[in-house]
């Protein structure tokens, strides 16, 4: 029988100098570097990992509660991206024929953005009662492979009933605020990108005081660590698996709808989503939450760093061999703990 480690018993430099802590270490250290060599490498790695870390922390969240691999993650990225276009376009058509209207130039693409949350949550609960709860029921064995069949089949039906309503044409923007360009440490940085990253900051923020200090949060945690033991002290599971899906559907939809002037909506439009919201999962270490929020900036800063020495075409490549190389050395992820390493066996 084995027992937890108690972190305060343990010597400082002892706690910091784990396999994960290097690793952590490394990436500020590069981070910091490129601060300096070139800032531009920093503020885009900083900017697409807030998004990222919005999409990993729902898969991670989902994972973590319900023990459901959701392969149709993506697909609420492109629900959330579909209704921003299709609420910010009459705004942005009421802003030409009214340009000198400040309220809409500053508050108007915050309506589609939200909206597209509520879609991604009410999305998510109804997932959960409908399909997800009748599962739960019925069959309990072989959970994992079951509802990743179910997600797979729920991401081929929303593909293709996107492409049946509204074909294969792109639905995008060029921007959501028409206005110059700001300087972040000497870099020329567009606002909508500026505005995807202080969104991400605040979602990330209020995510992380729900977990920690509501009494829902508290819930949640509980299911997550011993869904028996939290049933027996009082806890609804049923109440906690709703809303665990709906805040999940709602982060990758929000995720979705801020990133629409980078990624236009159609059918297949969350695929790379999808895939990089896996990576950070699976580095961070499956289920785990705040592991996947640093994790989605490890992968941005692997994902910029190929664009801007290897190529375009290398973006998924070099976070695919940092992933695998991790594996090698602790295969339950950096932050994970259930399984040895190739050393540590």
């Amino acid at each position: 029988m084995t027992t937890a480690t108690n972190l305060r018993a343990v010597p400082f430099a002892r706690r910091f100098m784990s396999f994960t802590w290097l690793v952590i270490g490394f990436v500020v250290l590069v981070m910091v570097a490129f601060a300096f060599i070139q800032p531009s490498i920093l503020v885009d790695t900083l900017v697409t990992g807030g998004m990222w870390a919005l999409m990993a922390g729902g898969l991670a969240l989902v994972f973590g509660v319900m023990n459901i691999p959701n392969f149709a993650h993506g697909e609420f990225f492109m629900i959330g991206s579909l209704v921003a276009f299709t609420v910010f376009v009459p705004i942005q058509e009421a802003l030409l024929d009214n340009p000198d209207s400040v309220v809409l130039k500053v508050a108007g693409p915050f309506p589609g953005i939200i909206v597209a949350a509520v879609v991604g949550f009410l999305c998510g609960v109804l997932l959960e009662v409908l399909l997800f709860r009748p599962l739960r029921k019925r069959s309990r064995e072989q959970w994992v492979m079951n509802t990743f069949l179910l997600t797979a089949g729920v991401s081929v039906l929303l593909v293709n009933s996107d492409r049946l309503l509204f074909g294969n044409d792109f639905r995008g923007i060029t921007r959501y605020w028409d206005v110059k360009p700001i300087e972040i440490l000497g870099v020329s940085v567009s606002v909508d990108r500026a505005m995807v990253f202080v969104i991400a900051m605040i979602m990330i923020a209020v995510f992380a005081v729900f977990l920690q200090r509501t009494r829902m949060g508290r819930a949640m945690r509980a299911v997550s660590q011993d869904e028996t033991g939290a049933q027996m002290a009082g806890i609804d599971l049923n109440r906690i698996f709703v809303l665990t899906m709906g805040l999940s559907c709602a982060l990758a939809a929000l995720a979705g709808a801020a990133l629409l002037f980078m990624y236009p909506s159609f059918p297949d439009v969350g695929i790379q989503p999808l895939y990089l919201a896996w990576y950070v999962v699976i580095l961070a270490g499956l289920g785990n939450v705040q592991g996947a929020i640093i994790g989605a900036f490890i992968v941005a800063l692997l994902q910029t760093l190929a664009v801007y020495y290897v190529g375009l075409g290398w973006v998924d490549v070099l976070p695919t061999a940092f992933i695998i190389l991790i594996l090698l050395f602790k295969p339950s992820g950096l932050f994970g703990s259930e399984v040895k390493g190739v050393w540590e066996q």
